[in-house]
């Protein structure tokens, strides 16, 4: 590979470390990745380029701006929310990046996949907690008060089970031998008509996303301040999850062929 310079410019960055394999992908990249990110994100790439910090190092930077998210919640009243939006959208920026400095000093890593699986698991399960015990008024009231942490605890979980469905997937294809799943347009449709349709319908109404940390945070803005918002977020989380599970399973995703 030829030498990089160590202080290359933000067009530099933008050739190689945002490649059409990776702003083309059809599943992979957040909306507001597409919105606003990817412009900003090669300046602050830029910045760390310039330190000694590691891709990986990047990616423990995202880990802990997410996992600060699901705590600002707990702040009571509209700062509390300001700083989770805030935070969820710094969380993903540093996401971009973290992808960004692995390209440019070609250190793509199996650690690196692994920390970012890690850091979104944790930020996504975390918010539904603390959403639910802002709910609760806790720490001012003891949890068992209300039945919100537990309806909170419960939503997590179900987030949880739908980020891993997409991972068995991959886990089943490599167990059976099978090839690594393209990211391309339709790999994800059931094969059978009315499902096929319907799994469609949902790429104009993308209910799934809605437990991704930036969509829940506003979610949260926008909804948290009537109770029964839990209790839909719950009712949305068992539709998709079942719904994800039958897409899956009715696809071309875990076939031989």
């Amino acid at each position: 590979m030829q030498a990089r310079p160590a202080r290359p410019t933000i067009a530099q960055i933008r050739e190689i470390s945002q490649p059409p394999s990776v702003t083309g992908r059809s599943n992979a990249e957040h909306w507001i990745a597409d919105l606003y990110l990817r412009k900003v994100s090669p300046y602050v790439t830029q910045i760390l380029l310039r330190t000694p910090i590691t891709a990986n190092g990047v990616t423990w930077l995202m880990i802990l701006i997410g996992l600060s998210i699901g705590p600002a919640l707990l702040i009571q009243g509209w700062l509390g929310i300001a700083l989770a939006l805030v935070l969820s959208h710094k969380q993903m920026l540093i996401d971009c990046c973290d992808g960004e400095v692995a390209r440019w000093r070609n250190t793509k890593s199996p650690m690196g996949i692994f920390l970012d699986k890690l850091g979104h698991y944790g930020a996504e399960s975390l918010i539904p907690i603390c959403f639910g015990l802002r709910l609760a008024d806790w720490p001012n009231q003891p949890i068992t008060s209300s039945i919100y942490p537990y309806l909170g605890a419960l939503l997590a979980v179900l987030v949880i089970i739908n980020k891993a469905l997409n991972d068995v997937v991959h886990v089943a294809r490599a167990f059976s031998g099978l090839p690594k799943l393209e990211d391309t347009k339709g790999v994800n449709l059931p094969r059978g008509g009315l499902l096929r349709m319907a799994r469609k319908a949902f790429n104009f109404l993308p209910a799934h996303r809605i437990f991704h940390s930036v969509e829940f945070t506003m979610y949260v803005a926008i909804f948290g301040s009537f109770a029964i918002s839990l209790q839909i977020a719950l009712i949305i989380a068992l539709f998709v999850t079942a719904g994800h599970i039958l897409a899956i399973t009715t696809s071309t995703k875990l076939r031989n062929t």
